[in-house]
């Protein structure tokens, strides 16, 4: 999603609820009763993939660990967004639940940037959005322009965002 589509989105909840029913009546985001073993299956493979990254940072696959990255990421989001009774088919519908249900619930924009709130926050919802655009660069593109420290980077917010998923959970 464009930046600035996701500004939107945050800005206007008009916009945002518009999307949102375009997503359900395309079948791609569909009311679902949380399961907690569904929940669990999703951090326990946000766990998986952040092993994945660890494992594979120190062999220099880096293409790899930002795919990791994404994923620790993506199956965490999805973990919330089954918490409040959602199933969702794409990266960008997702998005749009976490944004509705979860972005400035307590906080306001002087909180920003505390990374200990139980809410997913502006930073959170870009670092999805980057690590996504970063992921589809890893996968698809020839190049290997990756280097150990911005992978080490982007696995140390993806460390952050799941356990912040964790703790959100855990208040649920």
């Amino acid at each position: 999603m464009r930046l600035l589509e996701l500004n939107n989105l945050i800005m206007y909840k008009s916009l945002l609820n518009k999307k949102i029913n375009q997503y359900k009546k395309e079948r791609v985001i569909r009311e679902q009763s949380p399961k907690e073993s569904e929940i669990a299956g999703h951090l326990e493979k946000s766990e998986h993939n952040l092993n994945f990254i660890k494992d594979n940072l120190e062999i220099g696959y880096f293409d790899w660990c930002i795919t990791g990255c994404y994923y620790a990421v993506y199956h965490a989001a999805l973990a919330l967004t089954l918490a409040k009774g959602y199933a969702s088919k794409n990266h960008d519908a997702t998005l749009c639940i976490l944004i509705k249900e979860y972005y400035d619930k307590d906080i306001n924009k002087e909180d920003i940037n505390l990374i200990n709130k139980f809410f997913l926050d502006y930073q959170d919802l870009l670092f999805y959005v980057e690590s996504k655009n970063k992921r589809e660069n890893a996968t698809y593109s020839t190049k290997y322009e990756f280097d150990k420290k911005t992978v080490n980077d982007l696995r140390l917010k993806a460390i952050s965002f799941v356990n912040k998923v964790k703790d959100i959970l855990k208040e649920k």
